[in-house]
């Protein structure tokens, strides 16, 4: 039997995780369960799967909880605070670590992560985006097995030669085709998009995710992060990536080979197909969603990105080809950005501008050598951002 922490539990990937999870408890137990502020949620889920450790990051959120634990029957510890999150999350020993808090509070928790764990799941695509050379170096010295349960990612990797038989894929792959449903806005004018609302933003057609990832599929930011993600997974160059608009989201991602076959995943867009992967890995195991009907989906379309009408997207590869600091700095003016809109304090169209405005005044910075060195870069780039809103 392996233990599993969820960093994140009260997301919609911790859902997703635990619900896998749930499903075979022969092979798996519950070590422990993060979340930020959702206190109501967490406690329900230790009361359903019994970790050894519950932890929250926001320590006011944090106020009588130990004693709701122990009313609930509940024997877990609590850790509290960010710190504390961090060193429960390099627990040593671990089997399998779903890394998936948003943003760039993910960074520290995953990097610990991993440093001890047997295997990280990663859906914090933010630890790359921020501290690529610096993730991908504790990845190399710890000799964690990493599995990106990004389901772009995981569709690559699962089209991708095992690593085990030694083929060189720099050699044998053309290119990486990340797919994009275009979001609630594909087919919506310019005049439609600048008047979008949180709300219409958060309607993604196919998913069901959370409000910041939504946005960032509506702008298609999120296609853009994951750019930049596989680069650094793959180890592929930024002319050797590219990015198609599927619009029924079946096919999650394609890898094109030098001899001509394009190996493509296929799935129900349901999160539970690459966390099954990713748990069971090399082995299959039940996701308990429902098989991918052909003939009931109809045609597949489609159609090469707009990058005029969602400029994230072309800002992304400009962060990614810039490399060093840039995609840092891109992330932290972004969450900004999306943040402010939720908060209805600023257009969708806003968006893109304060992003951009953010990373031209940073220029090229080097890449982040130390944890230290990313929080640093990410909250001067928040200040910018923060300014350039005020700014409007």
């Amino acid at each position: 039997m392996k233990t599993v922490s969820v960093l994140g539990a009260t997301g919609s990937i911790g859902d997703s995780t635990l619900d896998v999870v749930a499903r075979h408890p022969e092979r798996y137990r519950v070590h422990t369960l993060t979340a930020c502020r959702n206190v109501d949620k967490l406690l329900a889920l230790a009361q359903r799967h019994r970790p050894e450790v519950v932890a929250i990051a926001h320590a006011p959120a944090a106020a009588g909880f130990e004693a709701r634990l122990r009313s609930a029957g509940v024997k877990a510890r609590l850790a509290v605070g960010a710190d504390e999150l961090a060193e429960v999350a390099g627990t040593p020993g671990v089997d399998l670590v779903m890394a998936a808090i948003v943003g760039a509070a993910g960074l520290a928790p995953t990097l610990a992560a991993a440093r001890a764990a047997k295997a990280l799941l990663l859906a914090n695509k933010e630890s790359i985006v921020m501290a690529g050379a610096l993730f991908a170096r504790t990845c190399r010295e710890s000799g964690v097995t990493l599995l990106p349960v990004d389901s772009e990612h995981n569709a690559i990797y699962q089209c991708l030669p095992d690593r085990r038989t030694g083929v060189d894929t720099q050699k044998a792959v053309r290119r990486l085709i990340l797919t994009a449903s275009g979001g609630p806005f594909r087919t919506w004018s310019d005049r439609q998009i600048a008047a979008a609302t949180p709300d219409q933003a958060c309607r993604h057609p196919k998913w069901s995710m959370g409000r910041k990832i939504s946005v960032d599929s509506a702008t298609l930011m999120n296609k853009g992060l994951e750019l930049i993600e596989a680069q650094m997974l793959f180890d592929m160059p930024p002319e050797r990536l590219d990015v198609l608009i599927h619009p029924q989201s079946i096919i999650h991602s394609m890898v094109e080979y030098v001899d001509g076959s394009v190996l493509a995943q296929l799935g129900n867009p349901d999160m539970r197909v690459p966390i099954a992967h990713a748990l069971a890995w090399p082995e299959r195991i039940a996701s308990g969603v429902s098989p991918l009907d052909l003939i009931a989906g109809g045609a597949l379309q489609f159609e090469a990105p707009d990058a005029t009408r969602f400029p994230c997207l072309r800002l992304a590869r400009e962060a990614m080809q810039a490399g060093g600091g840039a995609p840092c700095v891109l992330n932290a003016a972004n969450e900004v950005s999306v943040q402010y809109f939720l908060d209805g304090k600023v257009g969708f169209a806003d968006i893109p501008r304060v992003n951009e405005t953010v990373l031209a005044a940073f220029g090229h910075v080097p890449a982040p050598a130390s944890l230290e060195e990313a929080v640093a870069l990410d909250a001067q780039a928040r200040q910018r951002a923060e300014a350039a809103v005020a700014s409007r």
